[in-house]
């Protein structure tokens, strides 16, 4: 089961995020507080934890929201995930509207860690239906196949 294990935001584009432990989501905007909220395709950014770990593990000394993510969530290559594709985290249901970005040039990100992870491995998505998500809150992915019934 997938878990959502750290609620990340910032009040700028472009920096760290500090960890939460619930935010509240508004449809078709983001995450309440956050820099990146607004009416455009990117409300809201994950990144999975198995990536930061990676990171970790090579020596860098990162904490959740080291990469400007809003949600690390463990359990689901999220960068495998086709466009289009629906998630319920918590309340809430978002869209994947891109997966990955091109870098800031060399952002207080990269200043401070080093490196980006986020334009391979972070996916962005729209919030279709707002609510509230709390870190240790459930991940699920929507089942998207078309069904046909023959009669």
């Amino acid at each position: 089961m997938s878990k959502v294990l750290a609620i990340c935001t910032s009040k700028h584009k472009g920096t760290l995020k500090n960890e939460i432990e619930e935010a509240t989501f508004i449809e078709e905007f983001g995450i309440e507080g956050d820099a990146h909220a607004g009416k455009w395709h990117r409300q809201v950014s994950l990144l999975a934890f198995e990536k930061i770990d990676e990171f970790r593990n090579k020596g860098g000394d990162v904490d959740f929201g080291a990469f400007g993510e809003n949600l690390v969530i463990d359990e689901i290559e999220l960068n495998k995930l086709p466009v289009g594709q629906r998630l319920t985290v918590g309340e809430v249901l978002l869209e994947v509207t891109q997966i990955g970005k091109e870098c800031h040039d060399k952002c207080a990100i990269y200043y401070q860690v080093g490196e980006c992870i986020m334009p391979k491995n972070g996916i962005f998505t729209r919030v279709l239906r707002g609510g509230k998500v709390r870190v240790g809150d459930e991940c699920n992915l929507i089942n998207m196949e078309k069904k046909v019934f023959s009669l």
